[in-house]
């Protein structure tokens, strides 16, 4: 068992930054690998960025390919996604997950084990 602790969400207005952090606990931090998703009103939740286990691969959703960075500290135990350029359409409440079978990136959200409670961004334009 995992869990997941995210933090840094808030109100930001158009073309500024946020640094989520995703804070694991419970298990070796290392043996999983990562996923930040989000999930607007009305709408499904999606992945937007993924980590393989130490880091070597990453993934991004098309939408924020060019804004959003997503890294880890396997000695804090932590996942972030810097979000740069933000924009309204960015809006909803973003989810860190966890999957420990696999060690690339995992892009399919049925294969995450362990899911945070979420934090909101608003976006204000």
């Amino acid at each position: 068992q995992v869990q997941l602790v995210e933090s840094g969400g808030g109100v930001v207005q158009a073309g500024g930054s946020l640094r989520l952090s995703c804070l694991a606990s419970g298990r070796t931090f290392s043996r999983f690998a990562m996923g930040w998703f989000r999930q607007a009103p009305g709408k499904e939740r999606v992945l937007i960025a993924a980590i393989s286990r130490i880091g070597g691969s990453t993934y991004y959703r098309d939408s924020v390919k060019g804004r959003f960075t997503i890294s880890r500290d396997n000695a804090k135990s932590t996942v972030y996604l810097q979000m740069n350029s933000l924009k309204p359409e960015d809006t909803a409440v973003y989810y860190c997950a966890a999957d420990e079978d696999r060690i690339g990136v995992v892009t399919t959200q049925d294969e995450y084990d362990y899911w945070g409670q979420g934090t909101q961004v608003t976006v204000s334009s």
